[in-house]
């Protein structure tokens, strides 16, 4: 089994509907995934199941050595990082950015009775100056800009210093200086040998930091392509993914999509 995920044909129904459908995928540790595709295409579910907040249907889903179904999830979780904006809406509009990474540490959202030692606040502190928040620690967490937000969501999924590292569109809503400021962010976690594997989800090819290594494409909750990024990313798979003609360019180290000529 892989070091932290192993999917074997796993599927999600709900109803009638089929959210994935025969999903073969490995994550080893060390690995910076990205996972693309258009709406409905079952990326957030495929998160789901990896976060431990979802079973699989059909299909074996292996998370950090585990098999889930076999195992506490509640013990599962705290090892795995987790920003999206499921989670995003639960956390108190008037809590502290402080407190919001610090409870992260008992997997809460929302400061109640739970205690702290000196331990847990340095490393909050530092997790908020690496992502650049660290002089809003201690303003409401709703008077701050969707960048800042996010920033701050990243900064509570590391606090547990987990073994796995998911992130939901963290780019959704930015502007472009935001998403540029996030992609950098995320370049240097990704840079970072000591950072936990990462899995990060999203639409836009745009959206990729330097420093990942692999991508999978899903369409119709089924895998259209999987692999190193620099063979992967293709023109013949984005087009398949989004089922349109589409061009790849990349810049440097960055990469860039937009529809082909029509005839």
């Amino acid at each position: 089994m892989s070091d932290v995920l192993e999917f074997a044909g796993v599927g999600v129904r709900r109803g009638d509907n089929a959210l994935l459908q025969d999903v073969d995928w490995s994550v080893e540790e060390g690995e910076r995934w990205v996972v693309i595709g258009p709406n409905g295409a079952g990326k957030t579910t495929l998160l789901q199941v990896a976060a431990a907040r979802m079973h699989p249907t059909t299909g074996v889903a292996g998370i950090l050595g585990e098999v889930l179904g076999t195992v506490d999830v509640f013990e599962l979780r705290p090892r795995i990082g987790l920003s999206s904006a499921a989670l995003a809406e639960r956390i108190p509009v008037e809590e502290t950015v402080s407190d919001v990474v610090l409870t992260a540490s008992w997997a809460v959202t929302g400061r109640w009775r739970e205690e702290y030692d000196g331990l847990d606040v340095d490393r909050a502190t530092d997790l908020l100056g690496a992502l650049g928040v660290a002089h809003l620690a201690q303003r409401q967490y709703g008077t701050l800009s969707e960048g800042e937000r996010k920033r701050v969501q990243i900064a509570r999924a590391l606090m547990t210093d987990p073994e796995l590292m998911l992130l939901d569109e963290p780019a959704a809503g930015l502007d472009l200086r935001g998403r540029e400021d996030l992609v950098d962010r995320l370049r240097a976690l990704a840079e970072d040998v000591t950072a936990p594997a990462m899995v990060l989800v999203t639409h836009h090819v745009e959206e990729i930091p330097p420093g990942f290594t692999d991508i999978l494409m899903l369409r119709d909750g089924k895998v259209v392509a999987a692999g190193p990024i620099e063979v992967t990313l293709t023109a013949e798979n984005l087009s398949e993914t989004f089922g349109l003609p589409l061009v790849v360019d990349r810049h440097g180290r960055r990469w860039a999509a937009r529809a082909g000529d029509r005839p």
